[in-house]
């Protein structure tokens, strides 16, 4: 089970000025709040864990060094972090690389301890069908669900990562989740059918 967390944009701008400031507690507590959304968002992406922690190393250096020098970001701490994840590993994979959709087992396995034969049965239909759906979608319709419902970031902050405007992310989004119903109904109808 996917959970979302909705950020404290004011408590994210306090924590992201301490930081610019020198002060080492916020830089310690920007990384322990962050380091797991950015891993996740990473790990999708490469399906490799080892690989996901090393990028996800790399995204938190930037952000020391950047605090050091003129590049810090001085606004949307969490839209920062994420476009040089993304930056990153578009150098290394390229823009155009699907989501790996294998993770989802990663999220399902948290969702419940649940022991039940049948529940277990019905989440494994449940998973095979959201990858079969997910296939259906570009990497960047994969990306904006990701960045928009997994790691909840805004419009804006999604629009900021994808270097494209608010307008074209609603449209990505919407096309996006269109597919998803699209595929997922056909789906649905062809199960029915075969239970008659």
């Amino acid at each position: 089970m996917i959970v979302l967390v909705l950020p404290d944009i004011a408590a994210e701008d306090a924590l992201l000025a301490r930081a610019r400031r020198g002060d080492q507690r916020a830089v310690m507590e920007i990384y322990e709040r962050y380091f797991q959304p950015i891993y996740q968002f990473i790990r999708l992406r490469t399906d490799d864990s080892a690989l996901a922690e090393d990028i996800t190393a790399t995204v938190f250096v930037k952000l020391i060094e950047a605090l050091r020098g003129r590049n810090a970001p001085t606004h949307s701490l969490r839209g920062w972090l994420f476009q040089v994840a993304r930056n990153t590993l578009a150098r290394q994979w390229g823009r155009d690389k699907r989501y790996p959709v294998t993770t989802l087992d990663d999220w399902d396995a948290q969702a419940s301890g649940d022991d039940d034969i049948e529940a277990q049965m019905l989440r494994t239909i449940d998973i095979n069908r959201a990858r079969r759906a997910l296939r259906q979608l570009t990497a960047d319709q994969q990306e904006v669900l990701i960045l928009r419902f997994n790691q909840a970031l805004s419009l804006e902050e999604t629009a900021d990562v994808m270097g494209k405007n608010v307008g074209a992310i609603k449209s990505l989004q919407s096309r996006a989740i269109n597919t998803l119903r699209a595929v997922l109904g056909v789906a649905e109808s062809e199960a029915d059918g075969y239970g008659t």
